[in-house]
């Protein structure tokens, strides 16, 4: 079968069959095997059908790249963005959005919206079990009308077929499972030392065994406990990696700091030689120049020096533009080393022909933790280029003092068996007041049960029901000979069976205990009927009982523009740790500041956090900020009041970004006030400037 003139393997051409079949289908396949090309096609098919379909996915630079590539292959009015910073083309044929915009359309009341809708691709579909954002992945798939094909797209489900079948109950529609084990691509697994070289992991194990001898036994000492020896850099395995010819590069860090540290380090090691053929670098100087003319601050010298050497960073912080610029020089394959962190890796389609890891362990904002098989095979199946590589090379850096507890870890992930998705469902406030204001209680707990943690509850509930029933028979075939054992049976089997009925009815009791904090802070009646804070609520979505508990004070009411959007900057992103920022609260802004603390700590706040298991996010820091962008200041001159070792660029755009969804929100609770807004009109036509507008 082909597909444009290119012959489709045996997986793509199950999954486009069993779409045309009228079934939802979901393809697990590893990364760089061609999966995006069964979205492809199905965008194709309903544009030729002159129908609607709809893409998602959980991090705005995928949409934005899908965005651009069906845009070049079907036409400006085909295709439509919607990722709550830009609307273009909202009512496009095919629309490209972040799932929680799906889903807030899902919720609301906007007649025939779905009407002819043809199918949703849900890219990255295993995000539903992330903490913070997984509820959202289940209550699209629950809501979704079941005359909806869904093409599910990932490369790390270990458990599809359980996956599958919850979709197939849930929806009553069929769900096919579409699993391609083996990459088109190989990988070759790596450990790299200065003092060995490149190695196979198990030549690098006995490599460490007779030096460990030579030490004695145990690594030599150095101050503070740690190892002597050789330590390897992260040119020293760049380099290694430059003279076997296997450039370009993914270097993945988990931390920001050290991804423009190692940037630069790697530059100046280089000494003006540059990784880049001559062509290559006047074309990057070209580009360079253009953006010079444009922006002419966006790029400092350090950067500029980097990027001509074929040397580049990337990490969430990063302005926009930057990051725009890094992804766009690498797909020209103007990039030959990229320091990175782990958003690289999440479904962008940028491959290399080897991605080195500086360490298996990641800061997860508490402590540093080991990789999961997952996130290991995210990373490390970058490596590869599909048409251009035999084989795709993973490199560890190691020195023989960190061997030890990198080798416990490595057979687990060189394994690839990736953790099976488990549930994150925990319906947010804001869903739950809209829930009950759109069905009576008994389809709100249909709904509830139809959730996958609810369906893997209920397998569990049958499980030790049988479990129970077993024993039972047990039972039965002792008779009256052995008392005792008779005893401890009965016990047992009782024990079993409120194990089974608690969990199954658990996830309607978590729900009725989000009902019952909305009753004892004065949100719902007793009887489930709205008071104002309900009301305020079904339109709030971030911060969701802080902003109400702020906005049911009426302290929102007098602030002006610059300080209203200093305030919704504070409470949706935090500065983090080693920042110092040097523009202080004054006037109106300080004393909001200290209204809205009095609020952060009342209680329904501090009992929401508990209940969530969320941290509330206030960073009074912030409203500054947010109040220079509103009156009409430069992102420069922002970024001129913080004193940091790493790019917050990319963190500032994002609370303007939110805090301008914020707005939305707050247009929609003061929709009957016609001069709050006209106030929030302007502010909103205000900050929608310059880079808050920047695709990224």
């Amino acid at each position: 079968m082909k597909f444009h003139d290119l012959e489709l393997d045996a997986f793509q051409a199950d999954a486009i069959a069993a779409l045309e079949d009228g079934k939802s289908v979901l393809v697990c396949a590893p990364t760089g095997t061609g999966k995006t090309i069964i979205a492809d096609w199905l965008v194709e098919r309903a544009l030729t059908k002159k129908r609607a379909v709809i893409y998602t996915a959980p991090i705005k630079a995928l949409s934005n790249q899908k965005f651009r590539d069906w845009t070049r292959a079907h036409g400006d009015d085909a295709v439509g963005l919607l990722t709550g910073d830009l609307v273009i083309r909202r009512d496009a044929a095919c629309r490209v959005m972040t799932t929680e915009i799906l889903r807030n359309m899902l919720l609301s009341d906007e007649p025939g919206q779905f009407a002819d809708l043809d199918a949703v691709i849900i890219d990255e579909i295993h995000f539903l079990d992330d903490r913070e954002r997984g509820t959202v992945w289940e209550e699209l798939l629950i809501y979704l009308p079941k005359t909806v094909q869904i093409l599910g797209l990932s490369a790390t489900l270990s458990n599809a077929n359980q996956f599958a079948e919850w979709m197939s109950e849930v929806r009553q529609t069929p769900m096919v499972v579409i699993r391609q084990d083996k990459r088109t691509v190989p990988l070759d697994f790596w450990v790299y030392s200065r003092d060995t070289g490149m190695l196979r992991p198990k030549a690098f194990d006995a490599e460490h065994q007779r030096w460990l001898k030579k030490q004695g036994g145990k690594p030599e000492r150095g101050g503070r406990g740690r190892p002597r020896g050789p330590t390897t850099s992260h040119a020293d395995v760049v380099h290694a990696c430059w003279e076997a010819n296997g450039l370009p590069c993914l270097y993945f860090v988990f931390s920001r700091k050290l991804t423009e540290q190692n940037g630069r380090a790697l530059t100046e090691r280089l000494e003006g030689v540059s990784l880049l053929e001559p062509e290559q670098v006047n074309a990057v100087r070209a580009i360079l120049e253009r953006i010079d003319k444009e922006n002419p601050q966006l790029i400092d010298d350090d950067l500029r020096r980097a990027l001509l050497a074929g040397v580049a960073w990337h990490h969430a912080g990063c302005h926009v533009q930057v990051k725009a610029l890094v992804e766009d020089l690498y797909e020209r394959r103007l990039v030959r080393v990229l320091y990175c962190t782990s958003t690289f890796a999440l479904g962008i389609n940028m491959p290399a022909r080897t991605v080195i890891f500086d360490g298996l362990k990641k800061f997860d904002g508490i402590s540093m933790r080991p990789l999961t098989t997952r996130e290991f095979l995210q990373k490390a199946g970058r490596a590869g280029r599909r048409g251009m590589d035999t084989e795709g090379h993973v490199v560890i850096r190691v020195d023989h003092g960190e061997w030890d507890d990198l080798s416990e870890a490595l057979p687990r992930l060189l394994q690839g068996q990736p953790e099976p998705v488990r549930s994150s469902f925990s319906l947010s406030f804001n869903s739950v007041v809209n829930l009950l204001s759109r069905n009576p209680l008994e389809r709100v707990r249909e709904i509830v049960e139809r959730s996958f943690l609810s369906f893997a509850r209920q397998a569990e509930a049958k499980r030790l029901g049988e479990d129970a029933e077993r024993l039972r028979v047990q039972l039965e075939a002792l008779g009256e000979v052995r008392k005792g054992a008779h005893k401890q049976h009965e016990k047992d089997i009782h024990k079993l069976e409120r194990r089974a009925e608690d969990v199954e009815n658990r996830s309607w009791l978590e729900f009725e205990s989000r009902i019952h904090f909305l009753v004892n802070i004065g949100y719902l009646q007793p009887d489930l009927a709205f008071n104002a804070g309900a009301k305020v609520l079904t339109h709030i979505q971030m911060e969701e009982i802080f902003v109400t508990e702020l906005i049911l004070s009426g302290m929102l009411e007098d602030l002006e523009g610059p300080t209203l959007f200093g305030l919704l900057c504070a409470v949706n992103k935090e500065f983090g740790r080693n920042v110092r920022v040097r523009a202080r609260l004054q006037g109106q802004a300080l004393g909001a500041a200290r209204d809205a603390n009095k609020i952060r700590m009342s209680k329904p706040v501090v009992e929401s956090e508990r209940m969530t298991g969320f941290p509330v996010t206030w960073c009074p820091e912030m409203i500054p900020f947010g109040a220079m962008w509103a009156e009409g200041r430069s992102f420069n001159d922002c970024l001129l009041f913080i004193d940091s070792e790493t790019d917050m660029s990319g963190d500032l755009v994002g609370a303007f970004r939110r805090a301008k969804d914020l707005i939305g929100q707050l247009k929609d609770v003061y929709k009957e006030d016609e001069g709050k807004q006209a106030m929030l009109a302007a502010l909103l036509r205000a900050v929608s400037r310059d880079e808050v507008l920047v695709i990224d």
